[in-house]
């Protein structure tokens, strides 16, 4: 697992932290594609993202544990535990689990991320606007919830 901090993050103050965002996917290309397109920051003048990669769903599980998250994007299409078990899992077991947004490989596989009990699914190919507002969204509606 890594954590990938804008550079503008170092030395902030906790007060004015950004979103704390766990990408899971065993693709580094897809978290890169991910990180990308929702940007460093949701809007201008906002604290920066702070993104936590995971390729193991035991890391995903520890970092959600531990608190302090602020929404979850699980890639679907992980080998082994694929983000849509994960999301269910989580959903399940994880007292005030955080939005979770489900990858999936193809618009036809929505109806199966509903399974996983994800707050939103957004599918391949990676359209940069729209998951940078349900990115958005989501966090929005926490800050609201929280």
């Amino acid at each position: 697992m890594s954590t990938v901090h804008d550079s503008a993050s170092a030395g902030s103050d906790p007060t004015t932290a950004g979103p704390r965002i766990v990408l899971y996917s065993d693709d580094v290309d897809v978290r890169a594609q991910v990180r990308l397109a929702v940007g460093s920051r949701l809007v201008h003048g906002a604290p920066p993202i702070e993104w936590v990669e995971a390729a193991t769903a035991a890391a995903v599980i520890g970092t959600v544990e531990a608190g302090g998250v602020d929404l979850l994007v699980l890639d679907g299409e992980t080998d082994k535990v694929g983000g849509m078990g994960l999301a269910r899992q989580l959903k399940e077991e994880i007292y005030r689990c955080p939005p979770a947004l489900v990858l999936t490989g193809r618009p036809q596989d929505a109806w199966l991320a509903s399974w996983s009990n994800a707050d939103a699914v957004v599918s391949r190919p990676i359209d940069p606007i729209e998951l940078q507002s349900t990115v958005a969204a989501l966090l929005s509606a926490e800050a609201v919830a929280g």
